[in-house]
């Protein structure tokens, strides 16, 4: 998955990581769970140890990582191990927060590769290393990319708070063991996002690598409003997902 967002055009990213990625998580929802229910719990074992380890060891990748794309890519794995935990559950809570966190993950994600593809657009790199002081002549973009990433922690108010939320209630109904395991990829992911955000948007503009400033282009500024309305309504406006999900698992 990593190479593949870093070697895809902005476009396939952000259709591999909204769409693309869920056919798995569907695959679990629709046809595994219901149809090899003795299989599953014979085996969740094996799944819990195989998705906590995705979860930690993508987190603990994403934080080392220097190429922009490659830390999205990396987080968006450790998300989705984290929506197979709540899918193996067997609870409400867990199948629940696992439907809302790959809507999350669809739209934080998505969002992500888009900041990453206008800086790319512009400097023609995705080295952290060129970046520095963004939020001085990009401020539009420094907010829409501040919400994103807060988003991508969990943080409350945005859509991806509540399916985390959901998804650790629930697996710790299950197993408080497995929950406990998986707590820290919590902290995991606030290190690496706001790490990420201080080092592209705040601190002295590198002016030898970056020469030309220019913020957020009107179509740009379209697409990616959706995509905050979206995360802002998602992580507010709840009912709206829990409950024909609810109603689709009775």
């Amino acid at each position: 998955m990593p190479e593949a967002h870093v070697e895809a055009p902005t476009v396939g990213s952000v259709i591999l990581a909204s769409l693309l990625l869920k056919l798995g998580g569907f695959g679990f929802l629709r046809y595994s769970l219901p149809l090899f229910t003795a299989a599953n719990r014979a085996l969740v074992g094996a799944i819990y140890i195989l998705a906590l380890l995705g979860v930690l060891y993508a987190s603990l990748t994403t934080i080392r990582q220097i190429d922009l794309k490659r830390i999205i890519a990396y987080s968006s794995v450790a998300h989705m191990n984290l929506a197979v935990l709540g899918m193996f559950a067997f609870t409400q809570q867990g199948l629940d927060g696992s439907v809302y966190l790959m809507l999350g993950h669809g739209l934080v994600s998505g969002a992500l590769f888009m900041c990453i593809g206008v800086l790319y657009d512009r400097y023609h790199t995705r080295l952290l290393h060129y970046y520095s002081g963004i939020a001085t002549v990009m401020p539009l973009f420094a907010c829409v990319f501040f919400v994103f990433t807060t988003a991508n922690m969990g943080f409350p108010g945005t859509v991806n708070f509540v399916a985390e939320f959901l998804i650790y209630t629930g697996l710790f109904d299950h197993n408080a063991f497995i929950s406990t395991l998986a707590i820290p990829a919590i902290v995991f992911s606030a290190v690496y996002s706001i790490w990420l955000y201080n080092r592209v948007a705040f601190g002295t503009l590198k002016t030898q690598y970056l020469h030309y400033f220019t913020d957020l282009y009107r179509t740009e500024t379209g697409i990616l409003l959706v995509f905050v309305l979206g995360t802002l309504y998602f992580g507010l406006a709840t009912t709206d997902i829990l409950d024909p999900a609810y109603n689709g698992t009775k």
